[in-house]
């Protein structure tokens, strides 16, 4: 994690010297269990809203903000009232430094405890549920804290401890966000999705727990790289030696017209013993697949390719996602590829 926090380090240092407008303040980020979100996404598949980060989820509150001033000039027709009412309910202060509060009670009731619907694991039951989100924005920075009491996890086989018996609990999202004119840097955790809005995404899905992670975003609306660093849980070998592991995702959007999208991603997981944060996977202007097939040893690796396709057409939106996996190049009858 050493390489994490000189880099956490270096961008601090950097945006705290950057001399941003008021246009260019950070913001929160929306979370993916927002109750105004379902709506917001219906208008943007829908072609009235336009989408803020096609296949990209979370985006930021100020995203949201924009998005729908810019389609709040529809005449009163029902969809028109729609935006306005929407937008109302969207507001962001802006500010140099703001802070903010927010408390939910309430239950859950559910038919099994494992998060992803494709994999019943279990026993369903009812319980209580209370969380406490706290936000900031300080100029470029946003910072971002939200634990969360849920019995719920109790039994999740997804869920890594297991010796609560009654109350136990998690932090949802927790993380600090630098953020520029062409480009933030976040550090921390949150619920992302990268893939078609409602569909687990193949690189990134929702449906797994959070995990603490550096994400990097720099470009335009016109081109945009983005790339994430993350250590995942160990594992351990029979004889108790520890597996160390490690997630790198790195992805290039570029926008062909004002309908078309399309973008070019990689997956990669690095696990063995002793393993650290190898520079050629994490430096996110590095192609993996290439470090890893024709530079350094595929033993304890494996690289996802895919692409993505966004297209807007009246009244519905076109969302593609391809993935190919186990693609071994030097080892071509060894296995077969995945798509």
């Amino acid at each position: 994690m050493l390489l994490i926090r000189r880099a956490v380090v270096a961008a601090l240092l950097l945006l705290a010297g950057e001399r941003t407008a008021a246009s260019a303040q950070a913001s929160l980020y929306l979370p993916l269990d927002d109750a105004r979100l379902p709506l917001l996404e219906h208008l943007i598949a829908r072609g009235d809203v336009a989408d803020p980060s096609p296949f990209i989820r979370p985006f930021r509150l100020a995203d949201a903000v924009r998005v729908l001033t810019a389609a709040d000039t529809a005449p009163m027709t029902p969809v028109g009232r729609t935006i306005r009412e929407l937008r109302s309910q969207f507001t962001e202060d802006t500010s140099r430094a703001r802070w903010s509060v927010h408390a939910r009670v309430g239950g859950q009731a559910y038919t099994q405890k494992r998060r992803d619907p494709m994999h019943l694991g279990g026993s369903g039951t009812a319980n209580w549920y209370a969380d406490l989100a706290l936000g900031g924005v300080l100029g470029p920075f946003a910072v971002a804290s939200r634990p969360a009491a849920e019995p719920r996890l109790i039994g999740d086989p997804d869920w890594p401890n297991t010796t609560q018996e009654h109350v136990t609990g998690r932090l949802i999202e927790g993380y600090i966000s630098g953020q520029v004119r062409f480009g933030s840097l976040t550090f921390g955790q949150l619920q992302r999705n990268w893939g078609p809005v409602g569909v687990p995404g193949i690189p990134l899905s929702d449906y797994g727990y959070q995990r603490q992670g550096l994400a990097v975003e720099l470009g335009t609306q016109a081109i945009r790289l983005q790339a994430i660093a993350s250590d995942l849980r160990s594992e351990f070998e029979a004889d108790g030696d520890r597996i160390n592991r490690y997630l790198f995702v790195h992805r290039l959007d570029a926008r062909l017209s004002r309908r078309l999208r399309i973008a070019v991603w990689e997956s990669s997981i690095l696990q063995g013993q002793g393993r650290v944060l190898e520079t050629p996977f994490a430096n996110p202007l590095s192609v993996s697949f290439f470090a890893n097939t024709f530079g350094i040893n595929e033993e304890g690796n494996n690289v996802m390719i895919g692409a993505d396709v966004h297209w807007q057409l009246p009244r519905f939106t076109l969302q593609s996602q391809l993935a190919i996996d186990d693609f071994l190049f030097n080892k071509r009858f060894e296995g077969p590829d995945r798509w």
